[in-house]
């Protein structure tokens, strides 16, 4: 177990390089499937998605209420887009097609812009014993949803990744937000290796843990991140990382610091605050060949 946190910075990340890929089609730079979106947040996962394609993924799928399906789908040419059923608030309702994709899908994100935990959660049952084999990364709903199934969770042991705030954290482990960030370390370490995964939690900084007792933290991209639909393109970058065959620990550390560094790059041309989301994966590219 560490001592004290990593640092994520140049030369942890010249350390752990991202891998090279050469002469390569678009389903060996991997393959991600994102299930989620709502019509509370119509084009949150269209955040997620774009930031997958920019850290890499050669190929990104949505799963997404059917009415949002033709609309996002014309946003994002590049990206396949799967219908699945709504109820009545216009959250996901079925799952069926997603079960077939996640067979050959190299890493599976699950709640970004999804607000309801009950929906999140019947997804959580449906799909998760059902993703054998590829990274699965849990975010908003559905890791406030993870609450009532950690059994499920534990099943995913080495293959999963947790992404919350201190709200969603507080909801998944039934404790004080304020005692989640004054006695952060200890939770994360002792979650992580109950379930197996990397977990992070998300603030002015980010630490993550891992199952292996090791800690790191990003001093933070700047105020400027605490806006809507941040944490969905971090997801994306995560799950794009992933995808190419990072593993999750790297992935998530990288996802972490591209994000932030997305962040303070804005910061420094438009001011600290302000920036949209989505402005924010468009930097990752050169963010990574800069290492």
């Amino acid at each position: 177990m560490s001592d004290a946190p990593t640092t994520l910075d140049a030369a942890w990340l010249r350390d752990h390089p991202l891998p090279v890929h050469a002469d390569v089609d678009k389903n060996s730079r991997g393959r991600v499937v994102l299930v989620g979106g709502s019509t509370l947040v119509p084009g949150g996962l269209r955040l997620t998605a774009e930031a997958a394609l920019q850290s890499g993924a050669g190929k990104v799928q949505l799963a997404l209420p059917e009415m949002l399906a033709i609309p996002l789908g014309v946003l994002l040419p590049e990206a396949g887009m799967f219908a699945l059923p709504a109820d009545e608030d216009g959250e996901i309702a079925g799952t069926g097609p997603v079960r077939e994709l996640i067979s050959r899908c190299d890493c599976l994100a699950i709640g970004p812009a999804m607000g309801s935990v009950d929906a999140a959660g019947r997804i959580l049952d449906d799909l998760l014993p059902r993703a054998t084999a590829c990274s699965v990364i849990l975010d908003a709903a559905a890791v406030a949803a993870g609450h009532d199934r950690m059994n499920l969770l534990r099943e995913l042991r080495g293959r999963l990744i947790l992404t919350p705030h201190a709200g969603e954290m507080a909801a998944l482990t039934g404790r004080d937000p304020e005692s989640l960030t004054e006695n952060r370390a200890h939770v994360l370490l002792r979650l992580a290796e109950e379930l197996g995964a990397v977990v992070m939690l998300k603030g002015e900084t980010t630490m993550l843990a891992n199952p292996g007792g090791e800690l790191a933290v990003y001093g933070g991209g700047g105020v400027g991140l605490a806006t809507g639909g941040s944490g969905d393109v971090l997801t994306g970058i995560i799950a794009g990382l992933s995808a190419r065959g990072l593993d999750n620990w790297q992935a998530a550390c990288w996802g972490v610091w591209l994000h932030g560094e997305a962040g303070r790059r804005l910061a420094e041309r438009h001011g600290p605050m302000g920036f949209l989301a989505r402005q924010l994966p468009a930097e990752t590219p050169s963010l990574m060949r800069g290492i």
